[in-house]
């Protein structure tokens, strides 16, 4: 993923959000439309979070201790860890495997 498209969906993404009230004003937007939104949003950031791990340019790759490291530091997110131990759990995961 480049980082022109990156930009171009953080662009879209504000864009949304910013319309939304200078088109619809003072009127409410449903609340299929809101979960709608939502559910866009993660779906996004977790495409984009799955891409930067098992992608290596045009092409799939498994690199264990990347995604180790991921997999490590959503279980630590899933069980409230604060961000600085989720960091620190995923990156001494990922080094000890790459230097095993």
């Amino acid at each position: 993923m480049s980082w022109a498209a990156i930009l171009i969906l953080a662009v879209g993404t504000y864009a949304m959000k910013a319309l939304g009230p200078v088109v619809l004003g003072r009127r409410v937007v449903p609340i299929r439309l809101q979960r709608l939104f939502l559910l866009l949003a993660v779906a996004l950031l977790s495409a984009l979070i799955a891409l930067s791990t098992l992608a290596d340019g045009a092409r799939l790759t498994f690199d264990v201790p990347l995604v180790a490291g991921v997999s490590v530091a959503g279980i630590a997110l899933l069980r409230k860890a604060p961000f600085v131990v989720v960091v620190i759990l995923a990156a001494t995961v990922a080094a000890g495997l790459r230097a095993f």
